[in-house]
């Protein structure tokens, strides 16, 4: 008989146990590709790429000339996993997983103050999924990609995307809303396979990613009509599919008709989330007064998470990102901190809100933005500092 030494068998217990670590690798590689959110078909290199999970080591890559990373991780690409891109002069892009075989783009900082970005991303399949953004007097997609301060960017054909809607400015007054058609099944509106597309829609203000929008699961229909901008500036979530019937493209009246009857999405919070929430929100304001206003941003972020009715997390929000010099996401913050305001203190939330927009206005030497800034924190409450303020813009010959 011939028999094999204790050492042979640990040697062979070892090669076990290193081909089972391969297989898991092998398993959940997670291979994405990283282009440009505004030139078409432009691969970006040397994008940091990281992919983590909550109580799991953390596996980061670089894409390579043609945007391509690979991570092979020891955790299951699954939802509960978050893919990170990072790149000097881009918005860091951050993306609930599964991620495995797809492509993002990531948005160039944005300048403007009033600017925003609108980036689409999805699967394989269908192959072609069309942005709409409707707007008075504009209706922005691939037939008409040009608007008022408004550009489609990148119109994509072939699956994945991005399909991206540049606004350099949102007009105050005016109300945008956005929507994905799917053109491929333009004349079929029962059909599922929006819903199973993977899309996301992620929205850009100055150098942040503000919003993800997911689309919702196991539903019929080939219009999802994802937000709308209101006149005063507040997001407006809707995050919902319906039936369309234009089979060569979307017409503006039957999209008008969609959203004018899509209804408003309410999250519901629970108390406990909402205590929480004012936990967080109690250690942001102690970053903040500590001068450490990115860890008071991350926390502010944070509340709002659990809690996205919570005003005074808006506003803490909002002049956190304008101490930090993010002055285009402290507007956005602000304006939601005016919608969400209520109770006995709704007036002087509104006003302030408004006076510190009117600040960055004025500091950007927009003088009649800022003095209609002013004008709404006077009519909000009165105030020797809203007045001389006014005064101050109109001096400048702001009307």
């Amino acid at each position: 008989m011939n028999k094999k030494s204790p050492t042979y068998y640990y040697k062979l217990t070892v090669l076990s146990l290193m081909l089972q670590a391969l297989s898991v690798h092998a398993e959940n590689a997670v291979n994405v590709q990283i282009l440009s959110a505004t030139i078409k078909d432009q691969k970006i290199a040397d994008a940091t790429v990281i992919l983590q999970k909550n109580g799991e080591q953390s596996f980061t890559g670089e894409t390579d000339a043609q945007g391509m990373a690979n991570l092979n991780g020891a955790f299951a690409d699954d939802s509960s996993a978050l893919l990170i891109v990072k790149k000097p002069g881009y918005s860091d892009l951050v993306v609930k997983c599964p991620c495995a075989g797809m492509t993002y783009a990531i948005s160039p900082v944005m300048k403007n103050l009033d600017g925003m970005r609108v980036v689409l991303n999805w699967g394989a399949e269908p192959a072609d999924l069309d942005s709409h953004i409707v707007f008075p007097n504009n209706h922005i997609y691939f037939s008409n990609m040009t608007g008022t301060d408004a550009l489609l960017d990148v119109d994509d054909t072939t699956s994945f995307g991005p399909e991206t809607i540049t606004l350099e400015r949102k007009r105050d007054g005016e109300r945008y809303v956005y929507a994905v058609h799917n053109f491929s099944d333009g004349s079929e509106p029962h059909s599922k396979r929006l819903s199973a597309s993977q899309a996301k829609v992620f929205v850009y203000v100055g150098q942040t990613l503000i919003r993800t929008y997911y689309v919702p699961k196991n539903q019929e229909g080939n219009l999802w009509t994802v937000f709308a901008v209101t006149e005063s500036g507040d997001f407006q979530d809707f995050n919902t599919i319906k039936g369309v019937t234009s089979h060569e493209r979307l017409q503006t009246s039957e999209f008008q008709g969609i959203i004018d009857h899509s209804e408003v999405q309410v999250a519901d919070y629970s108390a406990a989330s909402q205590d929480v929430a004012k936990n967080i929100n109690k250690q942001g304001e102690q970053a903040y007064h500590a001068g450490h206003y990115d860890e008071a941003i991350h926390l502010y972020q944070e509340a709002i998470e659990l809690d996205g009715n919570y005003g005074q997390a808006y506003s803490n929000l909002g002049l956190a990102f304008q101490k930090a010099g993010n002055v285009a996401e402290a507007l956005w913050a602000n304006r939601k901190a005016i919608a969400l305001a209520d109770g006995s203190t709704a007036a002087t939330v509104r006003a302030s809100s408004h006076y510190n927009n009117g600040k960055i206005y004025e500091d950007a030497g927009q003088w009649n933005d800022a003095l209609r800034e002013y004008h709404y924190a006077k009519r909000e409450k009165s105030n020797p500092v809203y007045d001389k303020a006014i005064k101050r813009m109109q001096q400048k010959g702001a009307r």
